[in-house]
């Protein structure tokens, strides 16, 4: 039956195929722009692929990681702003691989959504694009799906998923090597990252700030230009310390903060001692604590504090990895010890 009969279309449904191709032409740019040896990163293909050959790689592990960016999207959504969301959702997931010393490859991307709006989901992707410039990852596919009924009107939700590669024998961590004395390396976060934001969410509201409000922690910006502040991507500046051998272990410093995700990284029997007085944390979770009179323990378990990243390193090795790290464009310290549990 035809829709000039009294018959439905799929556009009649909800679901508009013309929106969804001119999505496909507004990210073309975008996804081009993150070619690399191996992945061309052109769209349109069934399946992405990858030649570890043309990237150098002798003998390689391929690794695997998804997330997405949780509750942070609300405040991208109730701000209108989109331009930064996929950088987070690309440091979520090359983070994790850096934690397994891998050199992020390809990268690909789910967005879903009950009515498409193809604007704003390119600014969406070309966010994600920039993610991966900065993870020397290509963008090399991804799918859309509009599903009305699914979401409530405005909303969206993302997921990413990142393939890695190291050689043979270079994967951390390297429990085997782990001792009593070893340092522990930090490296700076930008902020909250992509965690604990229910609770972020939950503080702002009971401080009565709006979205457009400025920051009470930064200077002349808003409220949510400040919370979007994208998860730093490590995975360039820890090339050099993972080609030269410098680190035991690593790990991405999510949900659960230092003291949970530390001890992934780690042997059964030794513990990470911290320094907290050896950096001082970001305004911004000063503000979150204060605001939300947040106990201290639900601080250290729910946010990164201020460190996105960790290494365990001989000591004899920190120095020179700080300076690896910190000619990279990050910021590093020792942050504690590694002790017998």
């Amino acid at each position: 039956m035809s829709a000039s009969t009294g018959g439905l279309t799929y556009r009649d449904a909800g679901v508009d195929i013309d929106e969804g191709e001119r999505l496909v032409e507004l990210i073309k740019p975008a996804a081009k722009s993150t070619a690399r040896p191996g992945a061309e990163a052109a769209l349109g293909g069934f399946a992405a692929v990858f030649d570890p050959k043309a990237a150098g790689f002798k003998d390689p592990i391929f690794l695997a990681t998804t997330d997405g960016v949780g509750t942070k999207l609300r405040i991208a959504i109730e701000s209108g702003r989109h331009d930064t969301v996929g950088i987070d959702l690309v440091a979520m997931c090359v983070n994790d691989l850096s934690a397994q010393g891998a050199e992020p490859l390809m990268f690909l991307d789910y967005y879903a959504t009950g009515k498409l709006n193809a604007d704003e989901a390119a600014a969406v992707v070309r966010g994600i694009a920039e993610g991966c410039r900065q993870a020397g990852a290509a963008l090399a596919g991804g799918e859309t799906a509009e599903m009305p009924g699914m979401y409530a009107k405005g909303d969206y939700d993302l997921a990413g998923f990142a393939i890695g590669a190291a050689e043979r024998g270079t994967l951390l961590p390297r429990v085997d090597e782990m001792a009593a004395g070893d340092a522990i390396v930090g490296i700076a976060s930008s902020g909250p990252h992509s965690n604990g934001y229910s609770l972020v969410r939950k503080i702002v509201e009971r401080s009565g700030l709006g979205w457009d409000a400025p920051a009470p922690f930064a200077a002349n910006v808003s409220l949510a230009e400040a919370l979007l502040t994208p998860t730093r991507i490590y995975a360039r500046a820890l090339k050099p310390v993972f080609a030269a051998k410098r680190a035991k272990g690593a790990a991405h410093i999510t949900g659960g903060g230092l003291v949970e995700n530390t001890p992934r990284a780690l042997p059964d029997h030794l513990v990470p001692e911290f320094d907290w007085s050896a950096w001082t944390r970001p305004a911004v979770f000063q503000w979150l604590q204060h605001a939300g009179a947040v106990p201290e323990d639900d601080m250290r378990r729910t946010f990164n504090l201020g460190i996105g990243f960790v290494l365990i390193v001989a000591p004899e090795n920190a120095e020179r990895v700080i300076e690896l790290v910190n000619a990279g464009g990050e910021r590093a310290f020792v942050v504690g010890v590694l002790r017998d549990a």
